[in-house]
């Protein structure tokens, strides 16, 4: 005879999303009836254990609050206890996400003294599988000063973004895996059915830090997950996959495939990979963040950028890690919750024209102008019809930005913060950096920069 009992993601302090139908689920003895009982509900819910040992229920939960228990009895009971109802979301990615205080961020003033009780943490343990997991071996936990310090930094100040501003219990899960690529966290079926991710994922080199099979990571870390409703997710990944040319397919492939897995067309905001030197003079760094750029035409994403969040561009994992936070919670803010008043949208190229040997580029999401705090911009480039791209003048006009070299008569193109190592010369006035671009669609192969 078997004692009914719960994955480890269904416990005490966890956070379940408001106003939606959650699964609370487990197993125990075939025929064995089961009776759940929330502290919102006054009528009590009964299952049937199936004869492969599982049962499940569906219930609805109220509006923000708490803290509550849940009930569960069987040949023994079950009370989880501190149960907080309010937003749920997934922070996600390689190192840059799963990067925690304890790598040396100087954050000490923003760890509070004591448990901050409205935010909760679920750390997903890295691991691998070669088929979907049923459960993964992790509890939620309160922000307490230890744990926060281990906790994605990013995914932390974004949680506690939130909550400060919406007034309501905040969870938030890491499901991140420093050094992997992308593709892991996709089903190995996305990749394997698609010709061109699956032939980029057979070029990937062997990683000792992490794993490179398509599937492994989204069996063993995101599929466990399929069963909490999250509000969103947030992604910082794209670093392990530079060189490739398929980055925009790999991952819209992974946010319709999350999607899918919970059958909801969640927001997906992610972060665009910081500019650092060991990209070389190749442009491979800057093509992986055009693509991801690209994305941005996929319905309910955001992107934030870090291209001035960078103090020393040798440094692959950037330390100012609150800032990105904070930019992915005004993000969520403006954008998903309809707060007001906030600056959000990544400024970006829009259109050209060319008048004389000079090129006036218009922007968007700039509606108050452009600023620089240097006099002569670095970043522009311009080339004629020779493909040969050279250091260029800019000067800002309002909303506009003039390009020019004494030395091309007849403009074709331009091209700003366009390599790999790049960062914010050009912001709006709110202060937000100008997203790299390119006029031009030339080959790349076929260009001299």
């Amino acid at each position: 005879m078997a004692d009914i009992s719960l994955p480890s993601v269904l416990s005490d302090g966890m956070v379940l999303r408001q106003r939606s139908a959650v699964r609370i689920w487990g197993w125990g003895n075939p025929t064995e009836k089961v009776n759940i009982q929330p502290s919102w509900e006054t009528a009590k819910d009964t299952a049937v254990v199936k004869g492969n040992g599982k049962w499940s229920f569906t219930i609805h939960t109220p509006a923000a609050g708490g803290p509550y228990t849940i009930r569960i009895d069987g040949r023994n009971t079950i009370i989880l206890k501190d149960i907080l109802i309010g937003e749920v979301w997934i922070c996600s990615g390689q190192s840059n996400m799963d990067m925690s205080m304890n790598w040396g961020l100087k954050y000490d003033d923003d760890i509070p003294k004591t448990d901050n009780d409205s935010v909760r943490l679920l750390q997903v343990p890295k691991l691998t599988a070669s088929f979907p997991a049923e459960s993964i071996n992790a509890k939620w936990e309160k922000a307490t000063p230890k744990v926060i310090r281990s906790f994605s930094a990013v995914g932390y100040f974004f949680a506690v973004r939130l909550q400060k501003q919406l007034h309501v219990p905040v969870g938030i899960i890491n499901a991140s895996w420093g050094g992997s690529a992308g593709e892991p966290f996709l089903p190995g079926e996305a990749i394997r059915t698609d010709t061109a991710l699956n032939n980029a994922a057979n070029k990937l080199r062997p990683n000792k830090y992490a794993s490179t099979e398509p599937g492994e990571v989204f069996n063993a870390m995101i599929y466990p997950l399929k069963d909490l409703p999250v509000t969103g997710i947030l992604w910082y990944q794209g670093e392990a996959n530079v060189g490739q040319h398929t980055y925009k397919r790999l991952l819209t492939t992974l946010i319709r495939s999350w999607r899918e897995l919970w059958n909801e067309d969640m927001p997906f905001y992610y972060v665009q990979i910081a500019p650092w030197s060991g990209y070389g003079k190749k442009l491979s760094g800057a093509l992986i963040r055009e693509d991801q750029s690209k994305v941005l035409s996929v319905q309910k994403t955001g992107m934030v950028l870090t291209m001035d969040l960078v103090d020393d561009i040798t440094d692959l994992h950037p330390k100012r890690k609150k800032e990105v936070g904070l930019r992915l919670g005004d993000l969520a803010l403006g954008d998903h919750y309809g707060i007001r008043g906030l600056t959000y949208m990544v400024p970006q190229y829009d259109s050209f024209r060319i008048d004389g040997n000079k090129m006036t580029l218009s922007f968007k999401h700039t509606e108050n102008g452009l600023s620089s705090q240097e006099k002569n911009i670095r970043g522009f480039y311009i080339s004629g019809k020779d493909k040969t791209f050279v250091p260029a003048n800019a000067e800002i006009k309002g909303n506009s930005v003039v390009v020019w070299n004494d030395d091309i008569k007849h403009p074709k193109a331009v091209r700003y913060a366009f390599s790999g190592d790049a960062t914010a010369t050009l912001f709006s006035k709110k202060g937000l950096p100008v997203n790299l671009f390119r006029t031009d669609d030339w080959p790349i192969d076929t260009i001299k920069q």
